[in-house]
């Protein structure tokens, strides 16, 4: 194992034994900023510094935020990291100048998943002793690589010819969709030439490099709270309001929902809670679902026809219901042209035996809010996958990636941010 593979091995192995959830990664963000210090950058913005705090979506409430702080500064997490980033404020962006030339960013994401990670002996972070210290928590979608790689390609850049500024953005809160705009909004995407944003594995073996994706859905969460009244469900349910009835009205007609003949649309309840007992009319039932689409003007589309589902079913049942968007994200593409320069770049490398022009993503992400801040002040940007061997699917107990995976990663990323240096905006 080559000296860079080790040391990215082990950074990704101690990411992945302490996982953070979304606007909670407070150990996660200290430990960054200690490695960009290692490394020597010229600024570093934490928190509140990095972001914008009225643009922040699905931020945890208090009573969910202080035990991972605590947990941070039980940790050992310097107190002026944990002000910036108390309340729901974790992320970092670190910026390198390096003279004249463009401004060229990188984002990598940073939080973990709510899941119990496998203590399976056959597991391999549980073999080799780096599963996660947080039960109910893991990295099952690669982030903790993603993290290594972006330190990586940083102190790769440092070391080269690179000429312009190197701005990484360390972004929280992707797996709820709440960081993204966020981050797009704090400032430092502005002026950025060229974007690059990475994405570990999905399906796509170790040695494959995808240019760039395309079609990823546009995407809002939504929770939904219906209000009725209760009453005896034996004695006298007709002087109560159901609003367990009006949920399930809604839930039924949200999935009848037409199809637009412009393109692909979804629609789920994922989760229902509620309800008192089973001879209690239900007072207040609340249901979290989401929306999709192929382009953001049909998601937009779906949400508004099941916010009009959602209040036909309470008026149906006597009702109140309150629908709250939590997070949402828009459809952008990859840029061709910088597509076609990371492609050029990849084939050249060492470890990388199949470049993909581009792909499908077929499912959502938050640093479409980044792409479409560059792209409409006239940068580019592009979505790549690195491919990496996974034994099982993303977010499941067993995921893990292959060590190899991540200094290719950071050679396709160097090599394409020294290739926009030379070639200027």
């Amino acid at each position: 194992m080559s000296d860079v593979r080790h040391r990215l091995s082990e950074l990704r192995r101690e990411f992945h034994r302490h996982p953070e959830p979304g606007w909670r990664e407070f150990r996660t963000t200290g430990r960054i900023v200690s490695e960009l210090e290692r490394i020597g950058v010229d600024e570093i913005a934490i928190g509140r510094d990095a972001l914008e705090t009225d643009a922040r979506m699905a931020v945890p409430d208090p009573e969910e935020l202080d035990p991972w702080l605590n947990r941070a500064r039980e940790a050992g997490v310097r107190p002026d990291v944990l002000e910036k980033t108390a309340d729901g404020h974790t992320g970092v962006v670190a910026v390198l100048e390096r003279g004249e030339g463009p401004r060229v960013g990188l984002r990598v994401d940073m939080d973990g998943i709510s899941m119990r990670e496998s203590a399976d002996p056959d597991h391999r972070p549980t073999a080799e002793g780096f599963r996660s210290e947080h039960d109910g928590y893991m990295h099952a979608c690669g982030h903790d690589g993603h993290i290594a790689i972006g330190l990586g390609t940083l102190e790769a850049i440092k070391n080269s010819e690179f000429t312009g500024t190197f701005v990484v953005f360390f972004q929280p809160a992707e797996e709820i969709s709440g960081g993204g705009k966020a981050m797009a909004e704090g400032g430092y995407l502005d002026g950025v030439d060229y974007l690059f944003a990475a994405h570990l594995g999905l399906d796509n073996p170790t040695g494959t490099v995808v240019a760039g994706i395309e079609k990823p859905l546009a995407m809002a969460h939504l929770t939904v709270t219906f209000e009725g009244a209760s009453a005896h469900a034996g004695k006298a349910p007709n002087e109560g309001a159901n609003a367990m009835q009006a949920a399930a009205t809604a839930i039924q007609n949200a999935y009848a929902i037409p199809r637009h003949s412009d393109g692909m649309t979804r629609v789920n309840v994922g989760r229902i809670e509620g309800g008192t007992a089973s001879n209690v009319i239900a007072e207040e039932i609340t249901l979290e679902g989401e929306v999709r689409g192929e382009t953001t003007a049909l998601m937009e589309y779906t949400r508004t026809e099941l916010e009009r589902v959602l209040y036909a079913a309470a008026e149906m049942h006597d009702c109140d219901v309150t629908p709250r968007v939590i997070s949402e994200s828009p459809r952008v593409d990859s840029d061709p042209a910088l597509r076609d320069l990371v492609g050029a770049v990849a084939r050249g490398l060492n470890g990388v035996d199949s470049v993909v022009e581009s792909v499908e993503f077929g499912v959502s992400e938050d640093v479409t809010y980044l792409m479409e801040r560059v792209q409409e002040d006239g940068g580019l940007a592009s979505y790549l996958l690195v491919g990496t061997d996974h034994p099982t699917n993303h977010h499941t107990p067993t995921f893990d990636i292959d060590d190899e995976s991540l200094e290719i990663g950071v050679s396709v990323l160097s090599d394409a941010v020294l290739e926009c240096s030379r070639r200027r905006p």
